[in-house]
């Protein structure tokens, strides 16, 4: 089998793998590329603080929130190990695992390669590390978390390394192919089933499909109304990769540096908050439900057990398609973590 065609049945399988792990959920979505069902793939549980690395939740906060996801379903658990939340998972996910309540095999666990952890010396001791905080053998996907390695000086937790200016300290060299075939070895190994990308442009994620063994099978960037990543979508489908989208509610609860005054808030678009009102749902919901239906996996960020549980509700309704083609329509367009590319304005890794 060629390493495409291996790469692309690794990708159905991510989400036929997601679709069959939450058994209360019966809608079935075809996507049309692949003709499989599409639903539990679409809604995931997200832990982690917004890409800050500092401002996340307490860890028994944390334990709470993977408790609450678990037992309303969710079996695909995204976090990196610059989250510094990683232990906290593990512990729930062992007790989990220990008391029956789960199997290894029924969860989908992804974590992502830390940004200092890039040079490719780095990626197998980064990856031990985040398994040893997770308790795990393996993870089923492992990401790079941004196309920018960051500055390593010597402290494992340091994640996000400042510069005198307050900006997060880009490494004096990033070898993103290099990164790539370090992390190719982990899938030889059994450390991670399966290799992915995490805010990378269209020609980064085509550089690395060119040269890769293990080609990646998924891109996790920002989308959302304000940011639809049509383009994107297109390029990454064509290449057989699926698109997640973090911050699909907007990302209210991000880092406080990466806010910008007249940013636009998400959820109360008026497009949005009209077709709620008519289904009698939130706009939470809408925004879920129109990402759903376009084929792409969704990871809502939450800490909140009873938001966790609401998240779920999205299979009792579909919006129409002249309902999708006012969503469509939405003429406000924004990238709500744009301060991040900018931080890094003349790095030719920076992906925006």
């Amino acid at each position: 089998m060629q390493c495409s065609e291996k790469s692309d049945l690794i990708a159905s399988f991510l989400r036929m793998f997601l679709n069959l792990s939450i058994k209360k959920i019966s809608l079935a979505i075809l996507m049309q590329q692949l003709r499989i069902r599409n639903d539990a793939v679409s809604i995931i549980y997200r832990q982690g603080p917004n890409l800050s690395g500092i401002s996340g939740s307490p860890k028994d906060e944390l334990k709470v929130a993977v408790r609450a996801a678990l037992d309303a379903g969710y079996r695909h658990i995204d976090t990196a190990y610059s989250y510094l939340n990683e232990d906290a998972i593990g512990e729930v996910l062992q007790e989990y695992i220990k008391s029956g309540k789960v199997k290894r095999e029924d969860l989908f666990i992804v974590t992502k390669l830390a940004m200092i952890h890039m040079e490719p010396a780095l990626v197998k001791r980064s990856i031990e590390m985040s398994l040893k905080k997770l308790q795990l053998d393996y993870v089923d996907l492992y990401l790079i978390h941004f196309p920018v390695q960051f500055a390593y000086e010597g402290d494992d937790e340091k994640v996000f390394p400042v510069t005198e200016a307050g900006g997060w300290k880009a490494a004096e060299k990033t070898d993103l192919i290099g990164t790539w075939k370090a992390m190719e070895e982990l899938v030889d190994l059994g450390l991670t089933k399966s290799l992915g990308l995490s805010n990378c442009s269209i020609s980064q994620v085509e550089r690395i499909c060119k040269i890769s063994k293990h080609k990646p099978v998924s891109n996790q960037v920002e989308c959302h109304i304000y940011l639809p990543q049509n383009e994107l979508f297109d390029a990454c489908k064509k290449l057989g990769l699926a698109v997640t989208a973090y911050a699909p509610f907007g990302s209210p609860g991000r880092f406080e540096q990466l806010r910008e005054i007249d940013a636009p808030v998400v959820l109360e678009d008026p497009v949005i908050t009209k077709i709620a009102k008519r289904y009698s749902k939130s706009p939470a919901h809408i925004l879920l439900r129109n990402l759903l239906q376009r084929g792409i996996i969704v990871i809502p960020k939450s800490v909140t057990p009873h938001r966790i549980r609401s998240n779920i509700q999205v299979f009792d309704f579909s919006l129409t398609k002249e309902e999708m083609e006012d969503i469509a329509g939405i003429k406000t367009k924004r990238r709500l973590f744009a301060a991040v590319g900018l931080m890094f304005p003349n790095h030719p890794e920076r992906p925006w």
